[in-house]
This record gives structure tokens, C-alpha cells and sequence, in this order.
């Protein structure tokens, strides 16, 4: 549900073991797999350089890669990811050759590139990187000569995908912000609309300790003469907007007023009826769950009319349908389980974790809840802990393969203190804590498991479902 801003750093992003690649080969899976550990000896996601001059370096000496297709700019707080997947899928449907950017990835790193809906392939992967790679390197010797950080993980994925959408070809690039969105590495590109999703407290040591601050970074991704397409925000936060939208002649339009949308609970999801900036579109089915990811969606067709025609151009219904009747999001609200029902969540703040708990009233009967929880050290655990108090029966705390993963006993001291004691267990073992967690909700006809608190959390929570095969 909740999408994040980066939260992984070197040590804590893993692949998942060599497999044979999908042509019969395992030869590419391994250069691929070689391209992710240079990434990695690189500075890390969690330590972001607030500078856009290496990039654009870096894609000039590459003949502009990022001006070979329009782009979709997207950013925010949380839906970041659930949102750009939504506009992809719709432009999908029309038949244009999509690319995507997004991050981090759940489970293996093509993940954050996408070609026409699908991971880039290893061997794609591996030959784009053997073309920049000489071009990274002198913009790398030149930064060290500075005495400035040579480019980062994130910075070269970013040059990277760039040069993957131009190698496609694709017709448009959705592309996720980072972190932030002024100095965000991705901010090189001149995009035609920026999205903003729900803008919130998150990583205010990097983007500012108000909403203010972090909204007027985020508007930096905001072009001249753009379309700007917004959720609903807080008054702090809509007013940056308005102010970055009116010193660069761009035409901004707001969820409420520019669009809106209802929605009704359906099996395997939702029905939605979007009234877009130009046609309105019913009883849509949305296979997400939460009212969260209906007004993703409403955003996302949003910004889809605002490429396609100026906002002034409807979509044909079929292809709003389709787009959206074929998305996914994984790790937000996706079962990963049953016998007993076990949901994964990317609720990693308190924005996240209210959303989440939105959702569990709304859209399941589970009876009791028992939370699987581990959250980074850089986060408001107190206040996710708040949210879902009144959702979650029992809380079990544990660790995320991370080394920012908060220890456990110093988590749960946040959660005795809001809860009670008698509602929180401690098991630093993630695979103790899940079947303990799955033992207690077995015992119940209605009983869950839901766990939330970190990406990398569910990220190998993923794994160890699909290992023990929890889901059929």
C-alpha cells in the first residue's frame, strides 16, 4: 500500500539465489548479476548526494538518452510506486511502448526497470550497462579529482535506465523520484507532467522538518509550461505546488476540484468511477485494495488524459478498464498467504500505516490481527504504532535484514508503551516471529497475519512465502 521514498543501502539490498535465465541460459543472469554488485560497491541509496550536475554529465556524454521519449515525472510521500504503475498499465492500453522507473525493488534488481510491463531482461541489463559503464567511469575519475563523491548507486541506475528506455525503444517514460525531487537524481529529465502523490512527513533529515519544506523540494520536478496533476494535499503542502506552478507557467490541477473519485468494495478488490479532467469512466475494477489506491487511480488516469490531450481529451472507457483492470503493486496489501491469510504491506510511516489500517477495516473481516513489525532506525515507529493499535490484536516484533533495522527490544519498548505489554512479543528470528505469528492465527477461523514496517521487511517476507509455498 504505502510506497516510500529509497530506503535501502548497500548491505541491505540482496538478490535472490542465481536461477536459469528465461531463454534456458544462466550465463546473462550471472552478468546481471555482476552489474548489481558493482552498483553496489557504490554510495548507497541511504545516503543520497543532493546535486544533479554528475548526471547530467554523465547523460550528455551519452547523447541525452533522456530526451529520446516524453516523460510522466512522479512523486510524493507515499503511492509513489502504486501510482506510477497505474499510469504505466493505462498507457500500456493505448498501445504505446512504455518504459518505467521505479524503486527499490522487492526482490530482484531488473525490477526497477520495466520495458512495455515487463522487468528488463538479464541480457538487455548487462549489455546496457557494458555501454555506459566507460562514460560512468570518466564522469567518476572526474568527480574524484574534485574530491567529490564519485556517482552513486542511485545516480547510475538512474543513467542507467535512462540509456535502457533509449536501447528499447519505449514511446514514454514514467519515471519515480528517488528521494525528494529538486536534486533527485532523475531531475535531469524535462518532463511533460508532474505527479504528485499525497505529500507527508518522511526523511525530514534529508527534505525539510515540515510539509512545507519537503513539498517545496518535491516541486521542483515541476517544468515550464507543464501539466501538473496533484492528490489531495494539506493546505502547507498544495500551496508550494501552487507557488512552483505559477513561477514556471505551468497549469496545475488538484484531486476535488480538477478530478474526483467513488469507489465500492469488490471481491479481489475495488469498483471505482473516476470523473477525469475530461470524461468520467464507471464502475472501472480495480484488483488493489484500500480506498488509498482508488484515489491512486484517479490520479493516474488524471495524468494520463493531461499526456494524452491536455487534460481536455477523454480516454476511451475500454482502455481505463484495461489499464487498470490488469495493475499490480507488490508488497502493498498483496496476499502472500492463506490458511491463514498472510498480507504484506509497505507501510513504513505513519501516513502508510493509516492507510493500511484504513484498508484492514474496510476490506477484510479478519478477526484477530496479529503484526509481524520491523521498522528502520530513521523512522516514526511511534506513530505507526499509533495507527494500528486499534486494527492489530497482537503485535510480534523482529528484525529486517538491514543493519538500520531498529533492535527489537528497543521496538517494542515504543509499542509496550502504547499498546500494553500483554499485546507484544519480541522474536528477533523473522522466521520464528512469522511462525508464531501464523501458529496464533491458525488457532482462529478468522484469524491474519499482516505484516508492515519496512520494504526490506516485506521484501523477504515475499521470499520465504513463495519458498514455503503459503500460497497455491
Amino acid at each position: 500500500m504505502s510506497d516510500q521514498e529509497n530506503d535501502y543501502s548497500d548491505e541491505e539490498i540482496r538478490e535472490n539465489e542465481p536461477s536459469v535465465d528465461e531463454n534456458g541460459d544462466d550465463h546473462y543472469r550471472e552478468q546481471a548479476d555482476r552489474v548489481f554488485e558493482e552498483l553496489q560497491e557504490r554510495l548507497g541509496e541511504g545516503d543520497p548526494q543532493p546535486r544533479l550536475e554528475p548526471v547530467r554529465r554523465a547523460v550528455e556524454l551519452l547523447g541525452d538518452p533522456h530526451r529520446a521519449h516524453p516523460v510522466i515525472h512522479v512523486t510524493g510521500t507515499n503511492g509513489k510506486t502504486s501510482t506510477s504503475r497505474m499510469i504505466e498499465s493505462i498507457l500500456r492500453a493505448t498501445g504505446l511502448r512504455t518504459g518505467l522507473l521505479t524503486s527499490p525493488h522487492l526482490q530482484r534488481f531488473n525490477e526497477r526497470i520495466l520495458i512495455d510491463g515487463e522487468p528488463i531482461s538479464d541480457e538487455r541489463l548487462a549489455a546496457n550497462w557494458q555501454d555506459i559503464k566507460p562514460y560512468l567511469d570518466m564522469v567518476d575519475t572526474a568527480l574524484t579529482e574534485a574530491g567529490e563523491v564519485r556517482l552513486t548507486y542511485f545516480e547510475a541506475l538512474v543513467v542507467l535506465g535512462f540509456a535502457a528506455f533509449a536501447d528499447a525503444p519505449v514511446d514514454v517514460a514514467v519515471i519515480e523520484v528517488g528521494m525528494g525531487g529538486e536534486w533527485d537524481a532523475t531531475n535531469v529529465v524535462e518532463s511533460q507532467v508532474a505527479v504528485f502523490t499525497p505529500i507527508a512527513l518522511d526523511h525530514e533529515a534529508r527534505l525539510g522538518r515540515t510539509i512545507a519544506e519537503i513539498a517545496r523540494t518535491k516541486s521542483g520536478i515541476i517544468k515550464p509550461l507543464a501539466e501538473v496533476v496533484s492528490a489531495t494535499q494539506t493546505p502547507a503542502a498544495l500551496a508550494e505546488l501552487e507557488r512552483a506552478s505559477e513561477l514556471t507557467e505551468s497549469r496545475l490541477v488538484v484531486e476535488g476540484t480538477g478530478f474526483s473519485v467513488s469507489t465500492a468494495v469488490g471481491v479481489g478488490g475495488q469498483l471505482i468511477t473516476v470523473h477525469g479532467r475530461a470524461g468520467e469512466y464507471r464502475d472501472v475494477f480495480l484488483p488493489l485494495y484500500g480506498e488509498h489506491q482508488a484515489h491512486n487511480a484517479a490520479l493516474a488516469v488524471a495524468a494520463v488524459e493531461s499526456f494524452l490531450g491536455g487534460g481536455t481529451t477523454a480516454l476511451e472507457p475500454d482502455i481505463v478498464a484495461e489499464g487498470l483492470g490488469q495493475v499490480t503493486s507488490p508488497g502493498r496489501l498483496q496476499l502472500v498467504g492463506i490458511e491463514p491469510p498472510v498480507l504484506v504491506d509497505a507501510a513504513h510511516n505513519p501516513h502508510g500505516a493509516q492507510s493500511l489500517a484504513a484498508a484492514l477495516g474496510t476490506y477484510f473481516s479478519f478477526s484477530p490481527i496479529t503484526a509481524v513489525v520491523a521498522i528502520l532506525d530513521d523512522k516514526d515507529a511511534d506513530g505507526m504504532f499509533r495507527a494500528l493499535a486499534p486494527m492489530v490484536d497482537e503485535f510480534v516484533i523482529t528484525s529486517a535484514p538491514s543493519p538500520r533495522s531498529t533492535d527489537p527490544d528497543e521496538l517494542a519498548a515504543v509499542a509496550v508503551r502504547i499498546v500494553g505489554a500483554d499485546r507484544v512479543r519480541v522474536e528477533p528470528s523473522l522466521n520464528a516471529a512469522l511462525d508464531e505469528a501464523r501458529n496464533t492465527a491458525s488457532e482462529h477461523e478468522k484469524g491474519a497475519v499482516v505484516v508492515f514496517g519496512s520494504i526490506t521487511l516485506v521484501g523477504r517476507v515475499l521470499e520465504i512465502a513463495a519458498d514455503e509455498h503459503w500460497k497455491p
